[in-house]
């Protein structure tokens, strides 16, 4: 089931051709927003192996538990937005801690405060905006999917420009000056959403605005929400230096989500909402298998790219080499390219009645990855006695790649809003980051498998040649070939039963 749908009184819920315009002040504020955080993104594990000089291990390990917890905050942003502060005033909140952290990042001392704020932040921003895309649509408006596939697209725009603007300012001129840019971007993305806040009103506001000034313990609950915020961005600060603890707490957090869903779960009277919620859960768990593997983009690919990929520029553009990081940009250009053919094809399949299930696109955008890692690893076999690999590897891995994540994400956002049970819509929004969080503390731990450069007791690191590396590299992305293609088989065949459990959500 969908989110509430607004009064008839308001045009965000009527079903008229093109979109509502609020998604249009939406989009443009995630792409800012997406812009700083991929920004600071491409640049962070280069960052801390070449300015800081961390080993490999450290610097995935401190990769990961940021991604694990930037991933983790949204369950409790989504809940703090669903019962309390309404979806306008956590983006506000969002907006401004990461507008914070980014800039913190600019400063060397303040490196772990600064990805604390940047942690909690995300989490207030990130849910909360995406459930708003959600409710400008009534139940059954068929526009939903084609909505959130245009809010993909603001997304990985974002995501496009970021590495071409902070990792080459980063890596050319100064890191610093990388994350400086990815603060400005942040700014722009809450001056979009400031502007055109009138287009959301509605959908947006605190369930009960009375209940949020009344105080608690002397203190007004929103006041309260405010700081018990800051307090977060402190224990996310000792949380990212700590590996081994964002492991332990993520188990306990995911035990407690899980355990409480599964109640809701089984209390559902309706028999449609609790097999639909159902198949939302497994198709949550799934998920968790395709981001694992996907997110090594940021960690060991990027390295991989930096160390075993032809960069160099042909003598007709000048020559020289492009920066490592930039190569993060060839994903969210895929999506650009590809995701209006797959709005199309999703539409052109469902109008003879051939859109593939929800479970069946998942299947597939699995087997896709797992193909794009294949491309890597035979890119990787095939490489010269130099260990350099020719760059169409590593585009053909990264189309794949694409590929699959448009059969997953987008569809994923939508998929929660639709298969959900209203009055839970943004906690399962953030239980759906949540999943991720678990995916990239465990994509931490794969990426640890390709660490190739040791660091000494003052730092210093002594990097082995491009020869010895790439076989490295080579046998840990054919490993995960194999693993994605095997699960993706597999889910393909249950896809039927599922399909039939969500009593024609498509």
């Amino acid at each position: 089931m969908a989110a509430t749908q607004p009064s008839d009184s308001t045009s965000l819920a009527s079903e008229k051709p093109g979109h509502p315009r609020g998604l249009y002040m939406l989009f443009f504020a995630e792409m800012w927003e997406r812009f700083s955080f991929y920004g600071m993104r491409a640049l962070l594990v280069l960052y801390m192996v070449q300015h800081f000089r961390y080993s490999d291990e450290n610097a995935y390990v401190v990769y990961g538990s940021y991604t694990a917890l930037v991933y983790s905050t949204p369950v409790f942003g989504g809940m703090l937005a669903d019962r309390l502060l309404g979806y306008r005033k956590a983006v506000l909140l969002g907006g401004v801690l990461m507008a914070i952290g980014h800039f913190a990042m600019a400063i060397d001392s303040l490196f772990y405060l600064a990805l604390g704020f940047l942690i909690v932040g995300n989490g207030f921003f990130k849910p909360n905006i995406s459930t708003m895309v959600g409710k400008l649509y009534a139940p059954g408006d068929r526009r939903r999917d084609g909505g959130f596939t245009l809010f993909y697209m603001g997304i990985n725009l974002g995501a496009l420009l970021a590495p071409l603007g902070c990792g080459t300012l980063g890596q050319r001129f100064g890191w610093h000056y990388g994350f400086g840019l990815a603060g400005i971007g942040m700014l722009l993305g809450l001056g979009v959403f400031m502007w055109g806040r009138d287009r959301i009103a509605g959908i947006a506001e605190p369930p009960d605005a009375v209940r949020l000034r009344e105080p608690y313990m002397g203190v007004r609950r929103e006041w309260l929400v405010y700081l018990g915020a800051l307090a977060a961005v402190v224990v996310a600060w000792q949380l990212v230096q700590r590996g081994a603890w964002v492991g332990s707490l993520l188990s306990v957090v995911g035990v407690v989500v899980s355990v409480g869903l599964i109640t809701y779960l089984l209390r559902l009277t309706d028999r449609v909402e609790r097999q639909r919620m159902g198949v939302a859960l497994v198709l949550i768990a799934v998920s968790m298998v395709f981001w694992a593997f996907f997110e090594q983009a940021g960690s060991s690919m990027n390295l991989f790219t930096d160390r075993n990929v032809d960069r160099s520029l042909p003598a007709f553009l000048g020559g020289g080499e492009i920066p490592a990081s930039v190569f993060q940009s060839v994903n969210p250009a895929f999506i650009l390219l590809l995701a209006p053919l797959f709005s199309i094809l999703w539409l052109a399949l469902a109008r003879r009645g051939l859109e593939p299930s929800l479970s069946l696109k998942f299947a597939l955008g699995i087997v896709l990855l797992g193909l794009g890692f294949g491309a890597l690893y035979f890119g990787a076999k095939a490489a010269p006695e130099s260990g350099i690999v020719p760059v169409f590897w590593l585009l053909l891995g990264y189309f794949l790649h694409t590929s699959g994540e448009l059969c997953v994400s987008p569809i994923g956002l939508s998929m929660i809003t639709k298969l959900s049970p209203v009055k839970i819509v943004g906690l399962m929004m953030g239980t759906w980051f949540l999943s991720s969080s678990f995916a990239h503390y465990v994509a931490g731990l794969i990426a640890a498998l390709t660490g190739v450069q040791g660091g000494g007791d003052d730092g210093a690191a002594e990097l082995p040649s491009a020869a010895e590396t790439v076989g490295v590299y080579g046998g840990v992305f054919g490993g995960i070939a194999v693993v994605a293609l095997i699960v993706g088989v597999l889910f393909m065949l249950v896809a039927p039963l599922l399909a039939r459990r969500t009593h024609g959500v498509r």
